[in-house]
């Protein structure tokens, strides 16, 4: 999750900074990431409806988040492309990050 979060945000920032149109490639990395984000989150609902706990409970809260921050371009992302672009790609950044915090929780 953290390594497809931080290759999207990247190649998104490219995208960005260039302004350059991104390729049906760029797509399919950024639905892949998405994709693997709410993977996670539905395997960890899972492991919770299991009995499996975390010792630190802060992890959850990273997990709905990043969930949160990937829907949320979805539903406020302005129409425009370039700044649509600009909110996925963000979108991948808080996520990446949000996974790297969640992991160190996972105890």
């Amino acid at each position: 999750m953290i390594a497809a979060d931080v290759l999207a945000a990247g190649w998104g920032v490219y995208y960005v900074a260039r302004k350059r149109v991104p390729g049906p490639v760029f797509a399919h990395a950024l639905a892949a990431a998405q994709a693997i984000v709410i993977a996670q989150v539905g395997l960890g609902l899972l492991l919770l409806s299991g009995d499996e706990r975390t010792t630190d409970q802060l992890h959850y809260v990273y997990g709905f988040l990043s969930l949160g921050v990937m829907l949320s371009p979805w539903i406020y992302a302005p129409p425009v492309p370039a700044r649509r672009l600009a909110w996925f790609t963000g979108a991948c950044f808080v996520a990446g990050a949000l996974a790297v915090r969640a992991y160190t929780t996972s105890g």
